[in-house]
């Protein structure tokens, strides 16, 4: 079993404070992004032929299904990434004594620095706030430094008929061949589909998923 382990590490402030309001202002129900069942990324890890020891990041959790429906499947070396306390805090009270032995991760993603190499990386939530050429790059160094060779990268963003704005936050939109031109210098483009996510309250959000393999 893996010990419980929570780092707090150096966050934008503007960027902590506004995701905390938003956390604490609503229940997970009645987020945009709320899914009952993760099926998107859930068929994108499949994908990825992990075994239930692999170790998992979902980067920008929040307070997602994802982890739950992972622990589902047997997954025992998951870490969950946020910058949102509260959001962590949310997922830790739903799963319980279930949540024990994963790695709890408190942070921007561009602070992240990992003390270990990943099977799967998966994130839909936080790519697509990146707004400059600059923290883009950042991150594309980042999974390639956290992703050990042959493992997997999991991104969905919102697509180029997606919203071009989520939470209060501009975002930029992505097709596959945008991510590739990104992630290209490390990763392999194997996989990618269309998805469309409907709100709790009822609007079509379009979302494009790309699973790379890191060369």
């Amino acid at each position: 079993m893996y010990l419980q382990q929570e780092r707090i590490c150096g966050m934008q402030n503007t960027s902590v404070s506004h995701w905390e309001s938003i956390f604490k202002a609503r229940p997970d129900a009645e987020h945009s992004w709320y899914q009952p069942n993760p099926e998107a990324s859930l068929t994108m890890l499949k994908q990825c032929g992990l075994t239930t020891d692999a170790r998992v990041i979902d980067v920008g959790a929040g307070d997602s299904k994802l982890v739950d429906e992972l622990l589902e499947r047997g997954y025992r070396n998951i870490s969950v990434l946020d910058i949102s306390a509260t959001a962590l805090d949310r997922t830790k009270r739903r799963l319980g004594s279930r949540g024990d032995h994963l790695h709890w991760i408190v942070s921007d993603v561009l602070d992240f620095e990992p003390q270990e190499r990943f099977d799967a990386w998966h994130d839909r939530a936080a790519f697509h706030f990146l707004l400059t050429e600059t923290d883009v790059r950042r991150y594309a160094d980042l999974v390639t430094k956290a992703i050990r060779p042959g493992g997997c990268l999991v991104i969905g963003t919102f697509s180029l008929k997606g919203p071009k704005n989520c939470s209060g936050l501009e975002i930029r939109q992505y097709d596959s061949d945008q991510l590739s031109r990104v992630f290209g210098d490390s990763f392999i483009l194997i996989q990618s589909f269309q998805d469309t996510h409907i709100t709790p309250a009822g609007v079509h959000q379009e979302f494009v998923f790309c699973r790379f393999r890191r060369k």
